[in-house]
């Protein structure tokens, strides 16, 4: 059984950075896809980043520049690195494994995560 456990959201000041980290149990597939979404209230969920099994990687255009992703592929570990953060990266950060098909940043993925929350204030 697969399972997804995201860590690293918090609370933090506009300008700050936070590190999110989801750790995939449970699976043994070789090649790798993983992405990170998010989500706030009354707004459709988002594809923030992509990362493939090579380190090619896909950012939506609101984080360019601010954010990015990695992978240990050994350890079957997800990152997200935010730095520059906005009041409006606040939302619940997902991620996700195994791109099924579609598009990168609004495909079908086989695991999700429970979500981790990021806040950022003014």
């Amino acid at each position: 059984q697969v399972q997804l456990v995201e860590s690293g959201g918090g609370s933090v000041q506009a300008g700050g950075s936070l590190r999110l980290s989801c750790t995939i149990f449970g699976y043994a597939r070789i090649t790798f896809s993983g992405a990170w979404f998010r989500q706030s209230p009354g707004k459709e969920r988002e594809g923030v980043a992509y990362i493939d099994n090579y380190g090619g990687s896909v950012y939506a255009d609101s984080v360019k520049g601010r954010f990015t992703i990695s992978a240990d592929n050994y350890k079957k570990i997800l990152y997200l690195q935010m730095n520059s953060l906005k009041p409006e990266d606040t939302a619940m950060y997902y991620c996700a494994y195994d791109l099924r098909g579609g598009l990168q940043l609004r495909g079908d993925y086989s695991y999700w995560g429970q979500g981790t929350q990021v806040t950022v204030s003014s």
